[in-house]
């Protein structure tokens, strides 16, 4: 529990956000004397949500975290008042930082990509081998997707909406560039499903590219995500690819995602333990991401490992881990990728995460809850110093 007295103003308390930019942070400190008794008695665990809370919190986004965070920030000292334990590592540097640490993967070289299926995914094999379907058109993509095994799409399909798969399938994409745009794939209830060399564009509004709920054994390799870019409404077009209701056991591997608001989200909701407490082990390795404000991904409760991937040009968020969830990421390379690691965002409750071997150019990060994972299977890493020039040439559409 946390207890805050008003003795006096501070200026900087650990992840202390601007008040000129946050509305949180300036009703604190512009209206002291409102919010300073509140301070002084607030019990973070005795609320959620926005029980309790009175009415000027909507300005904290109605979160005892956001609440509990600015009143530490506002005003410290005693009657009482107790400090947080967490650990916080705070980078706000704009030159090169790299961590080390000990454990992990074989390292190989990156001239020499390991394309085969790897991390909490492994065991999946989708449709099996045999030659399936080829579909050219949104109508026999639909049928196909009915029965499962091996799909083949073949030719950019428009306008599909999104279509269910069941289990024991794989579609891959012909070529250099074939796929959906304005559609997408929904994985539900599903087991055993392979997505592979599809080229994904823009879903229909208010939806993911690529939905996987309720679902096990998922591999997506090869795949290329993207919407409109960082433009008009954010919400227009919901995730490029969600891992969601409990869904477990999923590879994300070898893809490109890039000019989008919303990235990959793990976990769809804070109040949704009781489906995603124990599931939600997913794999993530040699992707790109590019271009994408938020969610690279993001873990709520879940169990993730990200290695071995590229971050550019992100301008919000990248790896958040929150609700409890347990990440380790190790040898990936973030440039100009605000809050590249971060652990107290957007959620009621801190996640965990293990920063090993990455590197930092124009990037930061804030873990607040160091984590204990170890990944319960072999994986082949490449080094963080070449793994971008790697994945811009190896991992997306046509390469395999």
């Amino acid at each position: 529990m946390h207890y805050y007295a008003f003795l006096a103003l501070v200026p900087f308390v650990r992840a202390c956000t601007n008040p000129d930019s946050d509305s949180c942070a300036s009703f604190m400190t512009n209206q002291a004397a409102t919010a300073s008794p509140f301070c002084a008695t607030f019990t973070q665990s005795a609320v959620t949500a926005t029980a309790a809370l009175p009415a000027w919190a909507t300005a904290c986004s109605n979160k005892p975290s956001a609440i509990s965070k600015e009143c530490s920030c506002a005003f410290t000292g005693g009657g009482g008042a107790t400090t947080t334990t967490k650990t916080t590592s705070t980078t706000l540097t704009t030159t090169t930082r790299t961590t080390t640490g000990s454990g992990g993967g074989a390292t190989g070289s990156c001239s020499s990509p390991n394309y085969s299926l790897q991390g909490y995914g492994a065991g999946t094999t989708g449709g099996g081998s045999g030659s399936g379907t080829t579909v050219t058109s949104c109508s026999a993509l639909t049928s196909a997707a009915a029965n499962g095994g091996v799909i083949t799409i073949s030719g950019v399909l428009d306008g599909c909406g999104i279509i269910d798969l069941v289990s024991d399938t794989t579609v891959i994409g012909s070529g250099s560039r074939s796929g959906l745009t304005s559609g997408g794939l929904r994985v539900k209830r599903a087991s055993n499903v392979i997505l592979k060399n599809l080229y994904f564009h823009d879903p229909p509004e208010g939806k993911d590219l690529v939905e996987i709920q309720y679902s096990t054994q998922v591999w997506v390799d090869h795949c290329d995500f993207s919407t409109e870019g960082l433009t008009g409404d954010k919400d227009y077009y919901d995730g490029l690819l969600d891992i969601t209701h409990g869904s477990d056991f999923v590879t994300v591997s070898w893809n490109k995602f890039h000019d989008h608001w919303k990235g990959s989200l793990v976990g769809h909701s804070d109040s949704n333990s009781g489906e995603d407490k124990g599931k939600l082990h997913i794999t993530y390795h040699h992707n790109y991401f590019n271009n994408i404000n938020s969610r690279l991904p993001s873990f709520r409760f879940g169990t993730g490992h990200v290695f071995s991937s590229c971050f550019e040009n992100n301008p919000t968020s990248g790896i958040n881990s929150r609700m409890g969830a347990q990440l380790l990421v190790e040898q990936n390379y973030f440039s100009s990728t605000k809050l590249a690691i971060v652990t107290d965002l957007d959620s009621d409750e801190d996640g965990y995460a293990v920063d090993r071997d990455n590197i930092f150019v124009d990037s930061t990060t804030r873990i607040t809850q160091t984590g204990s994972l170890t990944p319960p299977y072999s994986y082949t890493l490449n080094p963080a110093s070449c793994i971008c020039s790697m994945v811009k040439s190896y991992a997306g559409l046509g390469v395999i």
